[in-house]
């Protein structure tokens, strides 16, 4: 029970001293502006373009694609930063040193970004509603929640691995960039799945997103929770085998970093 607790503590210190540390620097309107603007130019900038390409009625598709999508920011730039920020900061030796649980310490670096990925989705949806008259009245709203829960978890796993990445290459940010926008392309936000070439329809179901986004449809359009727990488990298990492979590729840098010598060394 000690240890337990001991662990606990340890997660929640490290998610939100780390959480802390990355935004210290904004101010609060700037904070605010990045939470609440982004959403809507991103929304306004592919809804439009969406319904002036196919038609107006269109308008819940990208409404929905997208407001799902931006969990991406958190999962992708914020949880990548908050494990590769680590050694630009000159403190992944400490973090090293410690004799602290890994796990704890290396899952615990998502916990925060994802309370910040459901608050992005949330603010995306309520500018649905009130700019481009997205219905949700029948919606499974629980079911709904229960989806951006996931697919913010699945991202965010996503995020530790890119995380660990960033321990072992300059281009973090070229990185980000680069799957952030291929979240753009393949998750379904913007484009249907469907239209896809097999190859890129294959390169879709292996990311994290484009079974929440489905099920995210789905339920606006008034299915049941039992219609979309398929769609759910699976995008739960990508982010399940995404986070495991961060996390031993964090195990695999630290072994070979200690051994080397190289832990503030790219």
């Amino acid at each position: 029970m000690k240890t337990f607790s001991a662990n606990l503590r340890l997660f929640w210190q490290g998610a939100l001293l780390s959480y802390v540390a990355l935004f210290h620097w904004f101010r609060p309107a700037q904070y605010a502006a990045s939470k609440i603007l982004m959403p809507l130019a991103q929304m306004f900038f592919f809804v439009y373009l969406g319904t002036f390409a196919t038609s107006p009625e269109n308008a819940a598709f990208y409404v929905i694609g997208n407001a799902i999508q931006i969990t991406a920011v958190s999962g992708i730039f914020g949880v990548t930063m908050s494990v590769g920020g680590e050694r630009e900061t000159g403190t992944l030796p400490y973090l090293f040193g410690t004799p602290a649980n890994r796990i704890v310490t290396f899952f615990g670096r998502a916990f925060m970004h994802i309370l910040d990925g459901m608050l992005g989705v949330v603010i995306a949806l309520v500018w649905g509603v009130i700019l481009f008259n997205l219905d949700l009245s029948h919606t499974n709203l629980p079911a709904l929640a229960l989806t951006i829960l996931i697919t913010t978890v699945s991202t965010c796993a996503l995020g530790l691995l890119l995380g660990c990445m960033s321990l072992i290459t300059v281009n973090v940010m070229f990185i980000n960039n680069f799957v952030y926008f291929a979240l753009l392309i393949f998750s379904g936000a913007n484009v249907p799945i469907e239209k896809f070439p097999a190859i890129m329809q294959s390169i879709s179901w292996a990311l994290p997103l484009t079974r929440g986004i489905a099920a995210a449809r789905l339920l606006v359009d008034g299915a049941a929770m039992s219609q979309v727990s398929s769609l759910l488990w699976s995008e739960l298990g990508i982010g399940l085998l995404y986070g495991l492979l961060g996390y031993f590729l964090f195990a695999w840098f630290e072994v070979q970093a200690k051994r080397r010598g190289t832990l503030e060394v790219f």
